[in-house]
């Protein structure tokens, strides 16, 4: 369930304030697509303000904390090709992770015996990358680089410094979109290179998962109107391909952004099945906060009665008290796992987007790939 979030920036006064005082210059925004939003009007971890009125933009962390922006002008720009200088990125050698490749491993074989004794079908687990970061870094510069390097179908960039949100995504996966009554998810599972590189395994997955997502909708929509369109389709994005499948449903009358978000939150794809189960073996094995990172990033227009947020993966995003740049990369773990393969994966879906943040990812060899 998201719960409310603190507007306030993380850490403690005196940590942050200099860093702050060096992002300050860099106004409240929020972007998605072809659209930008300024003129920030509130803040608030109310849900219920998304069936209200105006346009907001949604950051919520994979640990439920929400923060809702309300911004006053909203117009249709392209994202700006990427300026000589704009962006700060950390070296690549820089990068950290919270579970190295020997953790990970042995936590991928943790869940097989998890699996093994019944407690649960699949888990996914992730682990956190992170690197220093430039005091006057500023997200807007780094969605500018993925959007020619890493072109995604829900990149957005909320920019909130004073309220601790510094959040640049490229996501692939639909978590959440709504119009009118209309609500409809599109979980991810299975990755590959190419699509021979798909197993058996990532459809047996992604069918798992899409019954998770089925469930958890299915508890905010009428009775007998949750659908799924499409099963297992094929997507190619840069440098790789997934599975995807689309679940639509029609919400109750009594059902609102409350309701939806507190039954299908946090994102199935991300969690896994049982989700209960999958979150108590997520909160034991992995050792640092996911954030926005397979939260729910995105936009609400509540004067239209629509809205999408997308699943925070291929997600950078800003920790000033701490004066990191963080990115999440993970797995979903079945009984079928290779745990070196797993490993391997959470490199894949890193690798292009690491480059790209560090500057040495060659744009015009690949950028759109």
């Amino acid at each position: 369930m998201v719960r409310g979030a603190s507007t306030t920036c993380p850490g403690h006064p005196g940590d942050t304030r200099h860093r702050l005082d060096d992002v300050l210059h860099h106004p409240p925004l929020a972007r998605f697509g072809g659209r930008v939003a300024t003129g920030l009007v509130d803040v608030t971890s109310d849900p219920a303000a998304l069936d209200s009125t105006g346009f907001w933009a949604v950051c919520a962390t994979f640990e439920g904390g929400l923060t809702c922006a309300r911004f006053r002008d909203v117009r249709e720009e392209p994202v700006p090709a990427p300026a000589p200088g704009a962006w700060r990125g950390p070296a690549a050698g820089d990068w950290t992770s919270s579970l190295d490749r020997t953790a990970y491993t042995a936590a991928v074989e943790r869940i097989r015996t998890r699996i093994a004794a019944g407690e649960v079908y699949q888990a996914n687990l992730c682990r956190v990358l992170s690197a220093p970061v430039a005091p006057g870094a500023d997200v807007d510069a780094l969605t500018a680089l993925l959007a020619r390097g890493n072109p995604a179908p829900y990149a957005g960039t909320i920019r909130l410094p004073e309220h601790g949100v510094e959040t640049a995504t490229a996501s692939p996966e639909l978590f959440l979109r709504r119009t009118g009554r209309t609500v409809e998810s599109g979980p991810i599972k299975g990755t590959g290179r190419t699509e021979a590189d798909l197993l058996e395994k990532d459809y047996a997955e992604n069918v798992m998962i899409v019954d998770l997502v089925r469930n958890d909708v299915g508890r905010v929509c009428a009775t007998g109107s949750v659908t799924v369109p499409d099963l297992c389709a094929v997507e190619k994005h840069p440098g790789l391909v997934h599975l995807v499948s689309t679940v639509r449903g029609e919400l109750r009358p009594d059902a609102g952004w409350p309701e939806l978000l507190a039954a299908a939150f946090p994102p199935g794809s991300v969690t896994g099945a049982p989700k209960s189960s999958a979150l108590r073996i997520i909160a034991e094995l992995e050792t640092a906060p996911r954030g926005p990172y397979c939260g729910g990033v995105g936009w609400v227009d509540a004067d239209r009665g629509v809205g999408e947020l997308a699943v925070g993966i291929r997600t950078f995003w800003i920790d000033r008290a701490e004066g990191a740049l963080r990115f999440g990369t993970g797995a979903g773990i079945t009984w079928g796992s290779d745990p070196e393969g797993e490993w391997r994966e959470t490199e894949l879906k890193a690798s292009r987007l690491l480059a790209i943040a560090s500057g040495t990812y060659d744009m015009n060899e690949g950028g759109l790939g």
